[in-house]
């Protein structure tokens, strides 16, 4: 008998007559369109501000999965994910910070 997880390892080793794993290239051809990943899809609140070092930082925002987005920072205490760049005022109007990421 057969399980589920060895017929899929089976089933994508098939054509492939070494066995071996095919891994695809870490960067693609310069034919190939790549969508850079977005973490505003996930985010309630959208917006952006001006650090002190000026640079454009993404304003604290809860997200729709309750998962950590890419680039988060910080967890603040109200249950937004903070995107600070520096430690001081990270969570600053958010009840302060909960779990540094």
């Amino acid at each position: 008998m057969i399980c589920e997880a060895s017929r899929s390892v089976t089933d994508s080793l098939a054509g492939n007559p070494a066995g071996v794993r095919q891994v695809p290239p870490k960067y693609p051809a310069a034919s190939q369109t790549v969508q850079a990943p977005s973490t505003d899809n996930d985010l309630v609140e959208q917006g952006t501000y001006v650090n002190k070092a000026g640079n454009t930082v993404h304003k604290p925002a809860h997200t729709k999965s309750g998962r950590a987005p890419d680039g988060a920072t910080a967890k603040c205490g109200d249950g937004t994910y903070s995107f600070s760049q520096n430690h001081r005022g990270t969570c600053s109007h958010h009840g302060g910070v909960a779990d540094r990421l």
